[in-house]
């Protein structure tokens, strides 16, 4: 670990939150003088006092200890690129339109691939009036279930949450060409284009 890349992130950081060298050594129980040296790379803190920093300062650990904050490239807008990030403790699902470091329950995320679907997975999807209803014959139990459809085209997403022990039934209003997403505990995260 480098003391002075280090030491500078935490000033930076420090400041972005408005805090003094006083106020974020009172959060931690120590000097300011013990914060100002860390700051100038002269020391670095204790071992036990880097979770309670990471969580004080808003900053993953692993990247704060590099002292480096790398910005994500841009990659822009078009929803159907979007990438789905689903914790497999808790379920939380994470939707974000470019690259992004994402975490849930301690556990850092990969973004899932989308697998198209072949014929016998495909949802099924009508026309009924201007909207799409779609369903499915998937079993929808506790333990395998599709947890959330989503429609995508290059510039909105509409996206459904579904429930363990409820029949799959979604109406969307139909509108152009897009991608179909829907992820299931035993298949992943799959598409279809409609």
């Amino acid at each position: 670990m480098n003391q002075q890349k280090f030491g500078a992130l935490i000033r930076v950081l420090r400041r972005e939150k408005g805090m003094t060298q006083k106020a974020l050594a009172d959060r931690l129980g120590l000097s300011d003088k013990a914060v100002s040296k860390w700051e100038r790379g002269l020391g670095c803190p204790d071992v036990s006092l880097l979770g309670d920093l990471s969580v004080i300062l808003g900053v993953d650990l692993a990247r704060m200890l590099s002292g480096e904050l790398a910005p994500n490239d841009f990659v822009g807008g078009n929803m159907k690129k979007a990438k789905f990030y689903v914790c497999p403790v808790c379920g939380n699902l994470t939707l974000c339109t470019g690259n992004a470091s994402v975490s849930c329950c301690g556990r850092t995320l990969e973004a899932l691939e989308p697998k198209k679907a072949d014929d016998t997975q495909k949802l099924k999807v009508e026309v009924i009036e201007n909207d799409w209803y779609i369903t499915s014959d998937h079993p929808m139990t506790k333990e395998n279930y599709i947890s959330f459809v989503a429609f995508a085209t290059g510039g909105q997403m509409n996206l459904m949450k579904q429930y363990p022990e409820w029949d799959l039934q979604v109406r969307l209003q139909k509108r152009g060409h897009g991608m179909l997403y829907w992820y299931a505990s035993d298949l992943g995260l799959m598409y279809q284009l409609l």
